[in-house]
């Protein structure tokens, strides 16, 4: 066999599938725009809507490029500045955001034509025009990249945004594929969230239509923010905007080499982000980059809890760039599945953090009289629904005059929890057993009658007392007038006897009269009373069926 030296040769249908149709995001498209700005060194990023002429501009004060670097580094796909220069900051010492050298492909996916131009301090600009309409030509006829030519840029094109701007790229996105839907404050609410480089360099500004993006764009986010749990003491201008938290923000720490906050809102519209089908989450960043929205989405067993229907937050873990493992995908918008780096910061983020926040906010909410987690299993549900309903009902004695009253209604607040549903629970088992009486057909006893005689003679006495004339009792029947003592005699009259709903009677009455006239009871009495409970229950359940 003769021995023949093979290479690679590649098409241009490969912008295809690494640029036009990769990128679904248009917040993911103006995310890989900024971040050349800010790998370039620029100082300011200006985001142009036309929505008239149906397109974009995207203006930065970078270093620039010259011919050279526009054919050689820009449109080379795959070129990375790391590789390049052998570290992983710039000159101004920021850390490199793009690794691949794929992420200006991008640019493709969101427009018909894209124009370009750039230019260093010391040459004019230089640029050209990728127009997709003939890029599509191009691939269907299966040129090589070498024989296709961007379109030559007109710089007057950009007149309008070239005053001042010594040096930098200007790129222009026309005829927009899909309308920019987003409104100016809304767009810069979206930047506002995600993209954090402020956190990094407060020195690097984003403009959308000349208005400066500031976290004022956050301001409804901030005002509805409710609980804050800072992790590993970051320092955010964000939470200093938080001026209306329930409580001090609480600080959790770990070994892990991750800073963040996790937070939560009032309600969970509140993190909806209006006009949009966006909702904010938490977020995971890379050097102050976003890599991958709603890591929620990721702990399935936690993702559809309550709680996580009030969570928000930014997690920055560096650890995932600089050690030179490719860990992102390639359309920037996520973690590459399976890393084990990831996957450990996960596992410790669901088991230590989000288990203790989740702890806390219920909580926090409970003592604020809101609904907790109905989830955790603290409290179980009755408890919980007794307590949403006492709080509802304390809210006609709050703030009654005498400075005391709602530390009152706190002190009897743990006993609600437990009287609420103990007192339907008597009231169930009581109204069944009268309800099978009736089915049964099951004749009073001259004992039954005797206490029936003497419960309607004090009610028509205490009626004449009160001048009440109005029927009291739904049903004026003898039934309702016997507690459970003799209803049990009716239905099991041999006491004593196992499964005998008299035997369990007899320590029932004292707690069960304790608690309808609304006494508090000791936790012995609620012990006693919560175990002859369970058996009457079950014994009732046994009848029933």
């Amino acid at each position: 066999m003769k021995n023949k030296n093979f290479t690679f040769e590649l098409t241009l249908s490969l912008l295809n599938h690494l640029g036009r149709n990769l990128y679904r995001n248009f917040i993911t498209v103006l995310g890989e725009a900024v971040s050349n700005a800010w790998d370039a060194d620029a100082s300011n990023v200006w985001i142009y809507i036309d929505r008239d002429s149906n397109k974009f501009i995207i203006k930065d004060d970078g270093g620039g490029m010259n011919p050279d670097d526009f054919q050689n580094k820009f449109l080379t796909v795959g070129y990375s500045k790391r590789k390049e220069n052998g570290a992983s900051l710039s000159k101004s010492g920021r850390p490199y955001i793009g690794a691949k050298g794929i992420g200006k492909l991008a640019l493709l996916s969101c427009s018909e034509k894209v124009s370009i131009i750039s230019k260093t301090l010391d040459t004019e600009y230089t640029g050209g025009v990728i127009d997709n309409t003939g890029l599509t030509k191009a691939i269907d006829d299966n040129l090589k990249p070498k024989e296709y030519s961007l379109g030559q840029v007109d710089v007057t094109f950009f007149d309008e945004y070239l005053d001042k701007h010594l040096k930098g790229t200007i790129i222009s996105f026309e005829e927009l594929k899909d309308d920019i839907k987003n409104t100016i404050p809304h767009l810069k609410k979206l930047i506002a969230l995600y993209f954090r480089f402020s956190l990094v360099d407060p020195n690097f500004n984003v403009f959308v239509n000349d208005e400066k993006v500031t976290l004022e764009d956050l301001k409804d986010l901030s005002d509805n923010t409710e609980f804050l749990w800072n992790i590993n003491n970051i320092v955010d201008p964000y939470i200093e905007t938080l001026s209306k938290l329930k409580g001090a923000p609480i600080v959790f720490e770990n070994d892990l080499k991750i800073k963040g906050f996790v937070a939560t809102v009032v309600k969970p519209s509140n993190l909806k982000i209006s006009g949009t089908e966006e909702k904010v989450g938490i977020d995971l960043f890379v050097n102050g980059r976003l890599r991958e929205r709603d890591i929620l989405k990721h702990l399935s067993d936690f993702s559809t809890r309550h709680i996580a229907s009030y969570l928000y937050g930014q997690i920055h873990f560096d650890e995932l760039d600089g050690d030179g493992i490719d860990r992102f995908t390639s359309s920037r918008e996520g973690i590459i599945s399976g890393d084990s780096k990831y996957e450990g910061l996960l596992s410790i983020f669901k088991s230590e953090i989000l288990k203790d926040i989740a702890d806390k906010w219920d909580d926090l909410r409970l003592e604020r009289g809101e609904d907790g987690d109905d989830e955790n299993p603290r409290k179980n549900l009755k408890e919980r629904r007794a307590r949403s309903l006492y709080n509802l009902s304390s809210k006609d004695y709050s703030d009654s005059g005498n400075g005391k009253s709602d530390v009152w209604m706190k002190e009897l607040q743990p006993d609600a929890e437990f009287n609420i549903p103990a007192y339907v629970d008597c009231f169930l088992s009581e109204n069944l057993i009268r309800k099978y009486i009736k089915d049964k057909n099951i004749v009073l006893t001259t004992t039954e009658n005797s206490e029936v005689s003497k419960w309607r003679t004090a009610e028509v006495a205490h009626k004449t007392a009160a001048n009440m004339n109005i029927d009291i009792r739904q049903n004026d029947d003898d039934l309702s007038f016997l507690e459970m003592g003799f209803l049990t005699n009716l239905v099991d009259p041999q006491r004593g006897h196992i499964n005998c709903l008299s035997t369990d009677a007899k320590p029932y009455r004292p707690i069960r009269n304790s608690l309808m006239h609304t006494a508090l009871l000791t936790r012995e009495a609620k012990q006693r009373l919560n175990s002859v409970y369970d058996n009457i229950k079950a014994r009732i359940k046994i009848l029933l069926s």
